[in-house]
């Protein structure tokens, strides 16, 4: 049945975390080791033996705990808003944070929707849903420059960060998970001297957290209209088949090279990314505090907050490709948060080329990229021009193109079937 891969990735991961926790366990004490490298602390043993429903349980309230930052004002959901599919819920190109709620983020927050498919990390990735002789090159991991492994690795990031939550240990949040409402569920589930071993608990809390992020009616739906498309329950409009050609076109809008949009020969649907790596040119953001210091650049995969990959020239200026799916839902978009309406972002693509005083005032195309990195730029289609040349959309395209990526949005209901009358 369509649409069923995600589900089975989805048990099959539950049931390996599941298995991982009660490796250890006894018929009357479950126990695991906490061993996770990126806490720097010691492991320790604590009692576990949750099921799924719990850890989703306890993992949703702490998604949604403002009790779990230093400013007791700020949530996993203020970023992370399920009425923007999880992604932020204004037009600041990054988000407020810190312990005053002052202090600027250093990149867009990006929607926790559709990750569950995300690929680990890998510098030569082969696609079997396109040609497996093929390296792709660098692909997959979490965050804009794929640094994290999983979703519980990911959580330390906003509970730690000073940009963010900003506690300033592990212990500092455990602190605040003990004296919450549903601290006695917590040692219920996990026992009741959990909170005596602060990593134990820490890493209890990014297990909950990631589990919680496993909720396929939560964090992959798959409920827009193009699903139902997919599904034979509707058929796009004559606009948005025109949109759904343009996106396709690779001489026009290209997208699909990056984002596909059929159904994998497995018969999952489209994650619309490949989860690949693109260095875009995005113009340089002044709203952001770091780009006051002119010699500061964000260069994604090589740099400054992944650090394993600072001598990869050619990696320099690249970010993953995130998904369409729910984009009419943004207020902001790329990494740097740079534009604020999807018209802007199709006629950046369109334009990016033969316009470049249009979208780099200062006359400097590609002003956020060091020119020892430029080289790097994508000039696939359709930045395959040059100036003077015309822009590789019309504007009946790029109104027909945004209509398609509308349909991407989750929460359409499908009209019923007539049942023909005999």
């Amino acid at each position: 049945m369509r649409g069923s891969y995600a589900d089975w990735m989805r048990r099959l991961f539950i049931a390996g975390a599941l298995l991982c926790a009660s490796a250890l366990a006894s018929a009357q004490s479950a126990t695991f080791e906490v061993n996770d490298p990126s806490l720097d602390v010691t492991p320790a043993a604590v009692p576990l033996h949750p099921s799924t429903a719990e850890l989703e349980s306890l993992g949703r309230k702490l998604f949604f705990d403002r009790g779990l930052s230093a400013s007791h004002s700020m949530s996993c959901a203020t970023c992370h808003d399920p009425a923007h599919a999880y992604g932020p819920p204004n037009t600041r190109p990054v988000q407020l944070g810190g312990k005053e709620l002052r202090a600027q983020g250093q990149r867009a927050v990006p929607s926790l929707r559709y990750l569950q498919n995300v690929p680990l990390f890998t510098e030569h990735y082969f696609d079997e849903d396109v040609d497996e002789s093929i390296d792709n090159g660098p692909t997959g991991g979490l965050t804009w420059d794929g640094r994290m492994v999983s979703p519980h690795e990911q959580a330390r990031l906003p509970l730690l960060s000073p940009l963010e939550m900003a506690n300033t240990s592990i212990e500092q949040v455990v602190a605040g998970v003990a004296r919450s409402a549903y601290a006695p569920e917590f040692r219920r589930v996990f026992g009741v001297d959990i909170f005596s071993s602060p990593p134990a608990a820490f890493a209890a809390i990014t297990r909950c957290l990631e589990v919680f992020q496993q909720n396929p009616a939560e964090f992959y739906p798959y409920s827009s209209k193009y699903d139902a498309v997919l599904r034979d329950q509707v058929a796009l409009t004559e606009a948005e088949q025109r949109g759904l050609h343009v996106f396709n076109d690779p001489t026009k809008g290209n997208c699909a090279s990056c984002h596909p949009s059929e159904i994998g020969q497995n018969g999952n649907f489209p994650a619309f990314t490949d989860f690949g790596y693109q260095a875009l040119g995005v113009p340089r953001n002044t709203a952001l505090a770091a780009n006051r210091d002119p010699k500061y650049f964000d260069l994604g995969l090589c740099g400054p907050l992944r650090t394993d990959l600072a001598d990869h020239a050619d990696y320099c200026g690249l970010f993953r490709a995130p998904t369409l799916r729910n984009v009419a839902l943004r207020r902001s978009f790329f990494h740097n948060g740079e534009f604020h309406t999807l018209e802007q972002v199709v006629r950046f693509y369109a334009e990016r080329e033969v316009h470049p005083e249009k979208w780099y005032p200062r006359g400097r195309p590609y002003d956020d990229l060091p020119g020892a990195y430029r080289e790097n730029i994508n000039k696939d289609a359709p930045f395959d021009r040059k100036p003077g040349d015309a822009p590789a959309l019309t504007d009946a395209e790029v109104a027909d193109l945004i209509a398609f990526l509308k349909t991407l949005t989750d929460g359409y209901t499908a009209p019923p079937r007539k049942v023909a009358r005999r």
